[in-house]
This record gives C-alpha cells, structure tokens and sequence, in this order.
C-alpha cells in the first residue's frame, strides 16, 4: 500500500525558511554556493529539499 504525506503551502514554505536557517543562509547564498559547488554534504541535502519544495510550491507536478 502506498502512503500519501498531504502538506499544504503554509508548511512548505515554513519547512524552506527552517531549512535555510538551519545552514544559515539566505536562498540566494545557498543557491549561489550550490552553483560553484561550494556546499558541503549536508548542505547540498538542504539545497536539493528546497529545490523540490520550490518544484511543488511553483504547481509543476
């Protein structure tokens, strides 16, 4: 049987600014550093979660 986790914007966007605050960094640091491949691994975890939190928060799915 297959799980389906609902969350709604709200947290999403909650969940990005927790994540950014955790490495403390601002989108557009992480994204520059991410760029350069400046980021360490936990870092790059971080920078890929809110790659795909922006994918569902933009309706692309």
């Amino acid at each position: 049987m297959t799980t389906m986790i609902r969350t709604t914007p709200a947290e999403l966007v909650a969940q990005r600014e927790r994540l950014l605050a955790e490495v403390h960094m601002t989108f557009e640091e992480l994204r520059d550093r991410a760029e350069t491949y400046s980021l360490s691994s936990d870092e790059l975890d971080v920078w890929h979660t809110i790659e795909g939190i922006d994918y569902l928060l933009n309706g692309e799915c």
